[in-house]
């Protein structure tokens, strides 16, 4: 027996230079990894010793699959709390981070020639997920020059019969450009129009610069939109393996048939660290948030003065999309001279899409010390 008994897709499955970055960055030593979004922060003790004390009370066994109901109250306390949207507990699903949180969605909602509209450049599991849930992603370019700016008219273009679904990720990873108001609204405004859903991403949501804004697109679209979020980011809980989705109930009521048969519920002690979380949200946050706000400062102070680089503002997220045509080199290409010459991981652009090429993504998840380690070898450089 041998590989060729394998589905047709992964016998010889198309280059996912994201993973193979990943799976270079957990083989390697004595390089500065600036390519995963995984902080460098341990969990905040609180959330740590709230799971580890029902653990030792014996919370070990199931929850109900939808997720600990005290969770989902929590989340629908969150929205309310702090963007005054109304969510039932039921429109809520726990589920084992922000990806498992759509790959449920899109599996429920998808039928194979569906289509679902994917904004470029993104996170390249979107691509693989609608595939795999049965469905034809289709692609709009983000243009360098408007800052990968997501275009609800650009969008809109792209509207068939076959489309079902738009998914967005604001604050972005890779580009950190954030919707606006109304941005959010004229995107909105096509969905309700057209009868589509939007999928919105929002695992970046507490991760927004000085002097912007993020608004939710459920403000303008309710009936519309699935939030797809989670703790990895806010909290750096990104090995608890921890998320959610929030939507209309009869996506969640079909998301949850999904799950019970990938998953059945999320791990109970994760939920009781998220549930912790989400009470006490934003003292837990801001720590975090604030230190990536300096790293991003100093990072977009320094890295234009590299003659060789160009970096737009950073409006949220906690990357840095710099601009590295002037060298010359495809962004894979650059990456790989980079980690040669100067041991510095970073992802190629080439990753989040093809308008990605000529950028390459690097992570703020290391501490200061290590950023102005990388950025002073940079300085150095010539191509």
């Amino acid at each position: 027996m041998d590989s060729s008994i394998l589905s047709k897709a992964y016998q010889q499955p198309a280059a996912n230079i994201l993973a193979d970055v990943c799976a270079l960055a957990a083989k390697m030593d004595n390089v500065i990894d600036l390519s995963v979004g995984d902080p460098n922060f341990t969990t905040p003790a609180p959330i740590i010793d709230a799971a580890f004390a029902k653990a030792k009370a014996g919370m070990t066994h199931y929850t109900a699959a939808e997720g600990l109901p005290e969770l989902r109250q929590a989340i629908c306390d969150f929205y309310q709390d702090k963007y005054q949207l109304h969510f039932a507990p039921q429109q809520v699903l726990i589920t084992v981070g922000a990806e498992h949180a759509l790959f449920v969605a899109l599996a429920a909602l998808l039928d194979p020639g569906d289509e679902v509209i994917i904004p470029e450049p993104c996170f390249s599991p979107y691509i693989e997920q609608v595939k795999l849930a049965g469905g034809t992603p289709v692609i709009v370019d983000g243009k360098p020059e408007e800052g990968f700016k997501i275009n609800a008219q650009e969008i809109a273009k792209k509207v068939t019969p076959q489309t079902k679904a738009i998914i967005i990720n604001t604050p972005n990873n890779p580009s950190g450009n954030v919707m606006t108001a109304e941005e959010a609204q004229a995107l909105a405004k096509l969905a309700v129009e057209k009868d589509l859903l939007i999928l919105s991403d929002e695992i970046y949501s507490d991760y927004v610069m000085p002097g912007q804004t993020f608004t939710p697109i459920a403000k303008f679209a309710p009936d519309n939109t699935v939030i797809i979020s989670g703790m990895s980011k806010s909290f750096a809980m990104t090995g608890w393996r921890i998320g959610y989705l929030v939507g209309p109930d009869w996506l969640v009521t079909a998301a949850n048939d999904v799950n019970d048969a990938v998953t059945f519920s999320a791990p109970t002690l994760s939920q009781v660290g998220a549930l912790y979380g989400m009470q006490h949200h934003d003292e837990l946050v801001a720590p975090i948030v604030q230190a990536f706000q300096e790293r991003l400062d100093y990072l977009q102070k320094e890295l234009p003065q590299i003659d060789w680089l160009s970096v737009s503002p950073v409006q949220g997220s906690i990357y840095v999309f710099a601009d590295i045509r002037k060298t010359g080199l495809g962004s894979v290409e650059f990456a790989d001279q980079l980690l040669k010459k100067a041991g510095i991981l970073v992802v190629p652009g080439l990753a989040f899409g093809k308008c990605g090429e000529g950028f390459v993504r690097i992570a703020a998840t290391q501490p200061l010390a290590a950023l102005k380690e990388a950025v002073a070898k940079m300085k150095q450089l010539t191509w």
